[in-house]
C-alpha cells in the first residue's frame, strides 16, 4: 500500500479517515484522549507540508440519526487544545456548507466534519455518499486501523472516487506491527488468548496454530476447552456447541507440536459480582452451582514461567473479569510477566488495551493495539478490507 509519505501533498485537500471514537462520560466530558493524540504525528507531517486537512471519523452508534450525545464538536476542542491551534469544525460532513468550507480552506488549516455515522449511508457503503466525500479531496488517506475491517464508505468506498488514496502513520505502524509478530516473529511466539467467547476468537484460534510455539488460554473460553477435556466446569459460562471443536483445537495443537496451555486452578466464585463469596479451586474441584472468574494463581505463575522465554508476544484477552479487584489477580500476572520480558510484545486493543492499562503495563510492552476488531480480525488471517482498498 503507498504510503502517504510518498504523495506531494502541498496546497492539496487531504481527507484524513481517522478514529475518534473516544469515551466519555455523563457529562460528555472525554475521559481518554489516547486516539486523539495517537493521530497528532500524521496532523503535524500534513501541516509542515502546507495541506489542507480535512478529518472525518465516527463516535458511538447513532444509528444514521443526529445524536448530540455522538457530536465530534468535543473532540475538535480537544484537538484544538493539543494542537495549540483553531480546528474549523462543520455540522454536517457531506452538503454545500461543508463544500463551501472546504473550497475556502487555506494551507495548514484543519477541518473537522461531524460524525460520519449520523448518516446510515455511512455503514452501509453507499456509493453515493462515498462519492461526495471523495469529491472533497485531492488526497485520501486511511489512518483509522481500528476501522480498517469494516467495509463502510470512509474506509472502502472513498478510496475508489479519490484521485489518490494511500495509508497514514497509524494505520502502517499497526500492520507492521502485527507483520513482526505474527508473519516474522523472532521465535518462541507466545500467544496469549482470553477473553469470554471461544466463537469470538475461533478461527483467530485455528490460524494462530500455524504460527505460534506455545498457546496459552484464558479468560471464560477456558471454560469451553475445559469441558471439552471432561472437566465439570460447574456454573461456569460455556459454549455447549462449541465443545466438539474445541477438543479438536486442543488435538490439532498437539499434533503440530504446539504447547498449548489450559488453567490447572481457578478462582471460583458463588455469583457473578464483587462481593461474591470466592475459592482457589483445582478445575476438578470446582463447588456446585460455582463458576469460574480468573484463572487460579498455580496456572497465573504457570503462564508466566511459560512467556519468560518468549521472544515476541502477541496478549489478546484477559484472563478473567479483571474489572473487579478480586478477579484481577490472573490478569495482572500475565500482564506484569509480558512487561518483564525482554520479548516483542503487542497487545490487541479493546478490553486487553484497558487490560494493560489497569494493569500499569501499557508503557512497558511494545506496542499496543488502536483497534480491537481490527486487530482480531488480522489474527484471522485475513486480510483487512481498508489496506486492500488502498492496494
Amino acid at each position: 500500500m503507498k504510503s502517504i509519505r510518498d504523495i506531494d501533498v502541498t496546497s492539496k485537500v487531504v481527507f484524513v479517515r481517522v478514529d475518534y471514537n473516544v469515551p466519555v462520560d455523563e457529562k460528555l466530558n472525554i475521559t481518554d484522549d489516547n486516539r486523539i493524540k495517537a493521530t497528532l504525528d500524521l496532523i503535524r507531517y500534513l501541516l509542515e507540508q502546507n495541506a489542507k486537512i480535512i478529518l472525518a471519523s465516527h463516535m458511538g452508534r447513532p444509528n444514521g440519526r443526529r445524536d448530540p450525545k455522538f457530536s465530534l464538536e468535543k473532540v475538535a476542542k480537544r484537538l484544538s487544545y493539543l494542537l495549540d491551534k483553531p480546528i474549523l469544525f462543520s455540522d454536517d460532513c457531506i452538503g454545500e456548507t461543508v463544500i463551501k468550507m472546504v473550497s475556502q480552506l487555506n494551507n495548514g488549516q484543519i477541518l473537522m466534519l461531524e460524525n460520519l455515522r449520523f448518516h446510515h449511508e455511512e455503514k452501509e457503503n453507499n456509493e453515493d455518499f462515498s462519492k461526495k466525500l471523495a469529491n472533497l479531496c485531492d488526497v485520501y488517506v486511511n489512518n483509522a486501523f481500528a476501522v480498517s475491517h469494516r467495509d463502510q464508505a470512509s474506509v472502502t468506498g472513498i478510496p475508489r472516487f479519490a484521485p489518490e488514496s494511500a495509508a497514514g502513520f497509524l494505520l502502517e505502524k499497526e500492520v507492521q506491527s502485527y507483520y513482526d509478530s505474527i508473519e516474522n516473529p523472532q521465535r518462541p511466539l507466545v500467544a496469549i488468548i482470553g477473553g469470554a467467547k471461544v466463537s469470538g476468537k475461533l478461527a483467530a484460534l485455528e490460524n494462530m496454530l500455524k504460527f505460534v510455539d506455545k498457546l496459552i488460554i484464558g479468560g471464560a473460553m477456558a471454560n469451553t476447552f475445559l469441558k471439552s477435556q471432561r472437566f465439570d466446569t460447574k456454573g461456569s459460562m460455556i459454549e455447549e456447541d462449541l465443545l466438539q471443536t474445541a477438543a479438536d483445537i486442543v488435538k490439532k495443537a498437539k499434533d503440530k507440536g504446539v504447547d498449548f496451555l489450559l488453567p490447572q486452578d481457578l478462582i471460583c466464585a458463588d455469583k457473578f459480582d464483587k462481593d461474591a463469596r470466592i475459592k482457589e479451586v483445582l478445575v476438578d474441584q470446582i463447588p456446585d452451582q460455582w463458576m469460574a472468574l480468573d484463572i487460579g494463581p498455580k496456572t497465573a505463575l504457570r503462564y508466566a514461567k511459560a512467556i519468560q522465554d518468549a521472544k515476541t508476544i502477541v496478549w489478546n484477552g484477559p484472563m478473567g473479569v479483571f474489572e473487579m479487584e478480586q478477579f484481577i489477580s490472573g490478569t495482572q500476572t500475565i500482564a506484569d510477566a509480558i512487561a518483564d520480558s525482554s520479548a516483542f510484545s503487542i497487545v490487541g486493543g479493546g478490553d486487553t488495551g484497558l487490560a494493560a492499562k489497569k494493569c500499569n503495563v501499557t508503557d512497558k510492552v511494545s506496542y499496543i493495539s488502536t483497534g480491537g476488531g481490527a486487530f482480531l480480525y488480522l489474527m484471522e488471517g485475513k486480510k483487512l478490507p481498508g489496506v486492500v482498498a488502498l492496494e
